[in-house]
């Protein structure tokens, strides 16, 4: 269900990824304009009677609407439709509890989903107004039960964060570590499902988990690798980013995403072949700003070239430096062309970090054709 004053098909189709990417198979789109939502229902009367409608006529067990609900819209939609509703932060939110897999990725998915459902314990349960006796750790005399299931997500919140934080300070002194290597640190960037993990696996030569759907992967992985003789760096790859990435996931990833704030070089990857590039790429943007990544220096890896019928090149900026790849991660091509500019940055790097007065070799031009 999408509800704004102007038909996006693009968000359309990514609402329609996304709940494929849950394991949810989608039955059909209703389409909805407003100049603004309704307080109530997030779309008009004559809307919920058409979604109740559909889901009824079509055996629909679930209605996703392509916005934030409130927990009473998202209430009284569910009472009006007959069928349990969710919205794009609880779908998103689902896709990630699906598929993180380390100790830190669950942490951070647990305390995402219980920070979203702490303002949703009011959605019609009535067991939840009725009050509860005694003392103890049951709770105190008159405490009513919704009160209580309140206190103890705000507990379990707490020792989330305290979790979070201790892992946090090891991921720092993991980063510290690195850093006196001497190695040049490089994080891949981009909207979900852009390629990052194919280019990672090309990068790396490693086999990290790939698939053809959004949120494939959400844990950081980082190898070394190496661009040329002498060329070493090390590679993370992480959570990608998407359109309205709802708040509670960037602040309980901050210390996943926040790889990408202290990383010497962001390899931006876009999905070349995407006709929505351009607005992915301001998403992205939108998110290392929110992070505080967007003053690390920056190459845009224009991938999957292969789908442009197109050859693999580089993309110079107004004053001669290179600024761009465009490759295909996939077929490999354009990957040489990569490595060749980074150990051009490795080199830049080494020379950055030697002490004053160091005599330095002579600067070597690598001879890389332009398209």
């Amino acid at each position: 269900m999408q509800g704004r004053a102007q038909f996006d098909p693009e968000s359309s189709e990514e609402l329609r990824q996304l709940a494929t990417s849950a394991g949810i198979d989608p039955a059909g789109t209703i389409r909805a304009r407003r100049e603004r939502p309704d307080p109530a229902f997030f779309v008009g009367r004559g809307k919920v009677d058409e979604v109740k409608a559909m889901a009824a006529g079509m055996g629909c067990e679930l209605a996703i609407f392509d916005a934030a609900l409130t927990p009473v819209q998202q209430r009284n939609l569910e009472r009006e439709a007959g069928v349990p509703v969710l919205d794009r932060t609880g779908l998103i939110l689902e896709i990630f509890a699906q598929r993180a897999q380390s100790r830190e990725g669950k942490l951070q998915v647990e305390l995402a989903r219980l920070q979203y459902q702490a303002t949703r314990l009011v959605r019609g349960w009535t067991h939840l107004e009725r009050q509860r006796g005694g003392i103890g750790l049951r709770g105190g005399p008159g405490e009513k039960q919704i009160e209580l299931d309140r206190r103890m997500i705000a507990d379990r919140v707490r020792q989330l964060k305290e979790r979070l934080r201790a892992l946090s300070r090891q991921r720092q002194t993991q980063r510290r570590a690195r850093s006196r290597g001497g190695d040049l640190q490089v994080s891949l960037v981009g909207y979900t499902n852009a390629g990052k993990s194919t280019l990672f696996q090309a990068l790396s030569r490693s086999h990290p988990y790939i698939a053809d759907q959004l949120f494939a992967t959400l844990d950081t992985t980082s190898r070394r690798c190496h661009a040329g003789p002498g060329a070493s760096f090390v590679l993370s790859d992480t959570v990608g980013f998407i359109r309205q990435l709802p708040h509670g996931l960037v602040d309980a990833f901050h210390s996943t995403l926040e790889e990408s704030a202290h990383a010497d070089l962001l390899l931006h990857v876009v999905d070349a072949s995407s006709p929505a590039r351009e607005r992915q790429m301001a998403d992205v943007e939108g998110v290392l700003e929110e992070i505080e990544a967007d003053r690390v220096a920056r190459l845009t890896i224009y991938n999957k070239v292969d789908r442009l019928g197109r050859g693999a090149g580089l993309e110079r900026g107004p004053c001669g430096s290179i600024v761009g790849v465009w490759l295909s991660a996939h077929t490999g091509e354009g990957i040489d062309l990569l490595r060749a500019v980074l150990a051009e940055r490795i080199a830049e790097h080494a020379r950055a970090r030697e002490p004053a007065g160091a005599s330095a070799p002579e600067d070597a031009t690598l001879g890389i054709p332009t398209t």
